[in-house]
């Protein structure tokens, strides 16, 4: 009849239908597709024409200065804006630099203790002005006087009163650390009462490491990668020549020859009798998790209030030989807690430090005011190596104007 076929055709429809949006799972039932939407795509990061412009400034002049190899990491607020590797690993080979390749730090490992020394020091476990000796007898001066009045302030901010560079031959020599400490700490004519004279040191500031060591039972190394490394996401970093050494994904130093770059073996140089001065390790995926913490995007690690500690200017540094000369003045710099200060032309603050060991090159720099930082690492001694913070500042300013 007429209604039947209405009812048959409006059967079929609903079948088709249920053809389309259902299939049967393994025990016959049905189950509802669902369609879902593709993600939306992100949008572009308001930081990338700054990180574009750098990573061309710094292929370019790499290509200039022939260096072999190099890393950038560039954070603006919490964010890793730029990440990259350049160049190879070791002259003369095909192995390209990532950034996950491995350099040693020198210096840079500076800025590590001070932190450490910051985070042990908001945990009760140190105090700034804590006595050397009380923690390491074995620390003596000249004047007796002098040193049991020298406080873990005075290590890191190189304010004991000795030389410049006191013993860093003997440290570069292998030296123990003890026995630098005890023998030949004393031997030195001390220059200033501590706290009042500044002059750059190694063997002294490793010292403080003594102390954390011994206030928390836990080797230097070790502290390092459970108080920073780990908590922060540095897995690349270490504090030891056999994990440098180890890693199918590191730097070779590299000398020039006159010609060309050499590449060269790895020394064990500052590990054992100096690793606060000089011993850390990391990638520029490490140095980018660093500069987050130092801008304070980490304070389960440390808090900004300590890290004002930490960066609170110790003593001036004018005396000193110019840091950038045609970019910070004289009196502009001073040195905190592992780090210098330096004061911009336009005013506002820099946290900064250089780094050199067995032929690695490395700096480091940030604004906290600004929210942005940056950190090159080299396998050779670069004559980029001046001219790549200056630069990056003077683009960061730029972009502030045209853009922010």
């Amino acid at each position: 009849s007429r209604h039947s076929t209405i009812l048959l055709l409006i059967l079929a429809q609903w079948l088709l239908l249920l053809s389309v949006s259902c299939t049967g799972d393994a025990r016959g039932q049905a189950a509802v597709s669902i369609v879902i939407p593709p993600p939306p795509k992100p949008k572009p990061s308001p930081w990338q024409p700054l990180a574009d412009g750098y990573a061309r400034f710094f292929e370019q002049s790499m290509r200039l200065s022939g260096a072999p190899g190099a890393a950038v990491a560039i954070v603006k607020d919490s964010q890793i804006v730029l990440l990259r590797g350049f160049g190879v690993r070791a002259g003369g080979s095909q192995d390209s630099v990532d950034i996950h390749t491995i350099f040693r730090l020198g210096s840079l490992s500076k800025g590590f203790a001070g932190v450490l020394a910051g985070v042990l020091v908001a945990d009760s476990v140190l105090s700034w002005d804590e006595p050397v000796r009380k923690r390491y007898p074995e620390f003596k001066l000249n004047d007796p006087k002098q040193a049991e009045r020298v406080q873990l302030r005075h290590l890191l901010s190189h304010t004991t009163g000795l030389p410049y560079h006191a013993f860093t031959n003997l440290i570069e020599q292998d030296y123990p650390l003890e026995k630098i400490a005890g023998e030949y700490f004393p031997k030195a004519r001390l220059f200033g009462r501590e706290g009042e004279f500044y002059a750059y040191q190694n063997a002294a500031f490793s010292v403080a490491g003594e102390m954390m060591q011994r206030a928390t039972g836990i080797a230097y190394p070790e502290l390092l990668r459970r108080k920073i490394f780990e908590p922060a996401g540095m897995k690349d970093a270490s504090c030891d020549h056999a994990s440098m050494a180890n890693a199918p994904n590191h730097a070779l130093p590299n000398a020039w020859t006159g010609y060309n770059w050499r590449a060269e073996e790895l020394s064990g140089g500052y590990y054992a009798n100096a690793a606060p001065a000089g011993g850390v390790n990391a990638s520029a995926a490490d140095m980018g998790q660093w500069l987050r913490v130092l801008l304070g995007f980490e304070p389960s690690i440390i808090t900004d209030a300590m890290l004002d500690q930490v960066f609170q200017p110790m003593i001036k540094t004018d005396k000193e030989r110019r840091i950038f000369p045609n970019w910070i003045a004289r009196d502009g710099a001073a040195y905190a807690m592992g780090w210098r200060v330096l004061t911009l032309p336009q005013g506002g603050e820099l946290m900064y430090h250089s780094g050199y060991v067995n032929g690695f090159r490395s700096e480091i720099a940030l604004s906290r005011g600004d929210g942005v930082g940056i950190c090159v690492l080299f396998n050779a001694n670069s004559d980029l190596a001046r001219q790549c913070i200056p630069e990056f500042f003077r683009q960061w300013e730029q972009f502030k104007a045209t853009r922010l």
